[in-house]
Parts: C-alpha cells; structure tokens; sequence
C-alpha cells in the first residue's frame, strides 16, 4: 500500500469513528509528532566528538588512510 493509498485509508477511519476519546488521541499524535532527524538522537559527547573531527579535517588535520591501515596492521598483526 503506498502513502496516499494509507493516507485515505486512516481519513475514511477517522471520518467513521464516532469516539471523541479516539478523535482527540489523533489529533494529539498529530500535533506532538515532529520528525526526528538522527543526528538529535546522537549523545551529545558524540555530536561534540563529530565536531571536533569536521573542524579538524577543515583544517588538514587528516591521517591519510595508508597510515592508519599500517597502523591497524601493526597493532593487530595483520
């Protein structure tokens, strides 16, 4: 079923219904709902950490990938 098809689906409901309890739980859902964006979700340590990395390859403050595979291999000896 796609969007549209659900989104008249739930109108024919709600237009059916006859319970003011149900009606106002809707309309609070619809209301409160606000779209999450991942990033608000991430710890706040996390998104300073995130920061920090951004502003540091804005800088060139970068570990080319070579170095840290030779490093990787070296620490786990692969």
């Amino acid at each position: 079923m796609d969007i549209q098809a659900k989104k008249l689906e739930l109108v024919q409901m709600i237009l059916n219904t006859d319970r003011p309890n149900l009606l106002e739980k809707v309309s609070q859902l619809l209301t409160t709902e606000k779209e999450t964006d991942w990033w608000d979700e991430l710890p706040i340590s996390v998104q300073q950490a995130i920061e920090v990395g951004i502003k540091e390859a804005d800088k060139g403050e970068t570990t080319p990938h070579e170095e840290v595979m030779k490093e990787v291999r070296l620490r786990y000896g692969i």
